[in-house]
């Protein structure tokens, strides 16, 4: 026995001993904390910062083409895949039936948003003992990082309405101490502003490299916040009253951007949506992809992923379909070439015919009524060509389940086959493509808003004009293989007094139509009817004509008062043990 207990002694000493030296040996490649704070380990993490923008996936879209939450929760697209099922949690999302704070994306999208802030927040600590004597980049890196913290807590605004304030200021151990009603509404609208207005203050014009935060972009940012903050919303999320100051902010800033900014419309609108014309005229911010960089798959775009059709160069997983109401919207009248904003959605322009037969390509003729080309920039519609190819034609067949959402699919983020930029990774897509997040088509139109609503629509006039004379200029790649164009195509622009009345209604109506018509399927759509106070109007009207046809619509209602924002996640209520406070409604 004796003999025993020393054995076992002898035994647990020397795996005593050995533990002693594993843990005090310090492996190769990881740093300590405090080694991290210098001012090239800061670089780097400013670096992993931005890197979060592109940590994208088509459940936990944040940042590219978050099409689920402003184009299927809107009159923009359908949810699309192998039905309703198909990922249950984005149909509820669609219907706003059944939705409720532990709906499980909600909570997943919340948990990322703050992950990525959270690597701003970092480096924004680690520069806080530093001095521009021994770090000079310290005020342009600073502004970096919170021109990207400005960023999440934005997305996180139109999402959550009152998500939580998390600066640098607070010890991370201290963060399960914060509120989220620490701010009024306006007061959080402000304390982003201040981010990008530092951003402003301490960017240059133009970067080194591509893909860094600049001037240009902390402008447009800031207009973005201040346009979105003059629509002054109450508790219960109604619009009740238009902030005259901010907006002529937004006109200061958009104007600091058309005069200095060195940007302009891509002479195409196709440029901004293939692979080689990226970073061109019109980007103002983008996300940046890359493949053969390195790493395992490259740092690609997933977030529209599962968006291709089942087309056999893909085969998979036909999400993110344009509605048909979408397609109406394209309509022109054909003499005077403008929107038929009032009567464009009497009648699908895409008629269906049968369920049964998807094979059968018969339908309207196109040419008989007259089009925006964004129409064929933005969807594949059967026997029209998909992505500028003659030879690669869009048939029926390429639907999952056309008996549940048409026949309608997708085109402006995803790449053709043969692109250089397209990546295949087992069933899924996706695209080295870069993908922005503002454009200066986005920057005219927010100009064009703010004049409006300033009772100065003469000056926003020529802005929508310049969108709409850009869209009548873009049909150069949308024709068939014998050159002749794809649809009947005339666009006009706005005359006062001779086709149109340029009322201060008239314009706003023109204005919304436009960023309809832009943006589609970009994931704009929804956040705009918010901001404008007109999301539960516009989309239970779209849920009445929608209904009688695609059956997935049938409990389709949006709540007024509620259906605005996500409800804070109730995990994280749980998580906080009650200090987060839920949103009206839910």
């Amino acid at each position: 026995m004796k003999r025993t207990i020393i054995i076992l002694l002898t035994i647990v000493s020397l795996v005593a001993q050995s533990c002693r030296d594993y843990l005090d040996f310090k492996p190769k490649g990881v740093l300590s904390s405090e080694q991290l704070n210098t001012p090239e380990e800061i670089d780097k993490m400013v670096i992993a910062a931005y890197a979060t923008l592109s940590n994208d996936f088509f459940l936990s879209q944040m940042a590219s083409v978050p099409w689920i939450w402003g184009s299927v929760r809107s009159d923009d697209a359908y949810k699309g895949g192998g039905g309703t099922g198909d990922n249950f949690d984005q149909h509820i999302m669609e219907t706003f039936n059944l939705l409720a704070p532990t709906n499980g994306q909600i909570n997943d999208i919340w948990i990322y948003l703050y992950e990525n802030l959270g690597r701003a927040n970092d480096a924004l600590r680690r520069m806080e003992n530093m001095t521009e004597a021994n770090y000079p980049n310290l005020k342009m890196r600073q502004a970096e990082c919170r021109f990207l913290r400005g960023h999440w807590h934005f997305i996180l605004k139109i999402l959550y309405k009152h998500p939580v304030w998390v600066d640098a200021s607070l010890p991370k151990e201290q963060l399960n101490t914060l509120t989220n009603d620490t701010f009024i509404s306006d007061e959080l609208w402000n304390k982003i502003a201040e981010d990008f207005q530092f951003a402003v203050d301490n960017l240059p014009l133009v970067q080194e490299q591509v893909g860094q935060a600049s001037k240009v972009a902390a402008w447009a940012y800031l207009a973005k916040t201040r346009l979105y903050q003059a629509y002054e919303q109450d508790d219960n999320n109604n619009v009740v009253n238009i902030n005259q100051a901010r907006l002529q902010e937004v006109i200061t800033l958009c104007n600091n951007i058309v005069n200095q900014g060195g940007r302009s419309l891509s002479p195409d609108f196709a440029d901004n949506f293939l692979c080689g014309f990226e970073n061109g005229p019109e980007s103002i911010f983008s996300v940046q992809y890359s493949q053969d960089d390195g790493t395992q798959n490259g740092k690609i775009q997933l977030a529209t992923g599962v968006a291709y059709n089942m087309a056999p160069q893909f085969g998979c997983c036909d999400f993110l379909n344009p509605s048909y109401t979408m397609l109406n919207a394209f309509k022109t009248d054909q003499v005077t070439g403008l929107p038929m904003m009032d009567t464009y959605n009497n009648e699908f322009l895409y008629k269906i015919n049968t369920w049964a037969n998807v094979n059968d390509l018969s339908t309207i003729d196109f040419m008989s009524q007259t089009v925006d080309p964004r129409m064929d920039h933005t969807i594949g519609i059967p026997t029209h060509p998909w992505k500028y190819d003659p030879n690669f034609v869009t048939t029926k067949s390429w639907r999952r389940v056309p008996e549940v959402y048409g026949y309608l699919t997708s085109m402006k983020a995803l790449e053709h086959y043969n692109s250089s930029c397209f990546v295949k990774l087992g069933p899924f897509m996706g695209t080295s493509r870069n993908a922005d997040i503002i454009r200066y088509d986005d920057v005219l139109l927010w100009l064009a808003e703010a004049y409006i609503e300033l009772g100065q629509q003469d000056q926003a006039l020529p802005l929508i004009n310049q969108i709409r004379e850009r869209a009548a200029n873009s049909t150069g790649r949308l024709v068939r293989n014998n050159g002749s164009p794809i649809s009947n195509y005339k666009v006009s622009s706005y005359i006062n007094g001779v086709n149109c009345n340029w009322t201060q209604d008239f314009a706003r109506k023109a204005l919304q139509w436009e960023r309809r018509l832009e943006f589609s399927t970009e994931g704009v759509r929804f956040f705009d009817l918010v901001r404008w106070g007109i999301a539960a109007e516009t989309l239970n009207a779209y849920f009445t004509k929608e209904k009688t046809t695609f059956s997935f619509l049938k409990d389709a209602f949006f709540k007024k008062n509620r259906d605005e924002y996500f409800p804070i996640p109730q995990a994280q209520i749980n998580f906080s043990q009650g200090l987060y406070k839920q949103n009206k409604g839910w």
